[in-house]
């Protein structure tokens, strides 16, 4: 299921969610100039449970903590970065309007960092980088499903071959993409071949930051459902 909007207006416009796209455009086009060097640079850059544990173990807590934010500004192919710039859209311009830029931001980065957590319980001997928004992204989601769970969605779904666009709540669209996210990742334990190269416990424990965190942030906003508007 692909969102193309929803049915929310905006009372401000987004400067961080728009500066959060741009870097991450910004930085990718960097990461495809460094050409032969790009999965250097990934290795570097890229969050590896390995090498956090390690890290930690030693007392190095820069070498560890440094990539578990370069990471999220980091993406592994265009496809990869699009879906995530545009679901940061359409999501996170409602979120940004609720807690104010600041706050936002602030909220952004901690769910991304969240997102980690369960990623190294499930995968800790990993030494493959995690590069990608998509966890912070998930929180984003999950801080929406706990602000606006009766929003509307416009939603692309592929039926074979045919594609279709109905409107879902947010809810609907949301808990499945989480029920997805937490089967895939209960699939994944099976071992790396059943990963799919995808961090799919990053993105459950994303979305469950982003629930939890957005009461701490907003307290008070989260759980009201939201008034279906023309």
């Amino acid at each position: 299921m692909i969102p193309l909007r929803d049915n929310i207006p905006s009372t401000r416009r987004p400067y961080v969610g728009y500066t959060i796209i741009g870097l991450n455009v910004l930085i990718f086009l960097l990461e495809v100039s460094t050409g032969p060097r790009l999965q250097e640079v990934i290795n570097t850059l890229g969050f590896i449970p390995g090498r956090f544990l390690a890290a930690l173990g030693h007392g190095a807590v820069t070498l560890a903590v440094a990539p578990m934010f370069t990471s999220m500004f980091m993406h592994a192919g265009w496809l990869h970065l699009i879906g995530n710039m545009w679901t940061l859209h359409i999501f996170g311009d409602n979120v940004e309007d609720v807690l104010g830029p600041g706050l936002f931001l602030v909220f952004y980065l901690v769910c991304g960092v969240g997102a980690l957590i369960p990623h190294v319980v499930f995968d800790a001997g990993s030494t493959i980088p995690l590069v990608g928004a998509s966890g912070a992204i998930a929180g984003v989601m999950g801080g929406y499903f706990s602000l606006f769970p009766g929003a509307r969605v416009l939603t692309l779904v592929p039926i074979f071959i045919i594609f279709t666009v109905i409107e879902v709540p947010a809810y609907v669209f949301l808990g499945l993409w989480f029920v997805l996210q937490f089967f895939q990742g209960a699939f994944s334990i099976m071992g790396p071949a059943a990963q799919g190269g995808v961090a799919w416990w990053a993105h459950v424990g994303g979305f469950l930051a982003g629930m939890v965190l957005i009461r701490l942030f907003a307290p008070g906003r989260a759980g009201n459902p939201f008034r279906r508007t023309s």
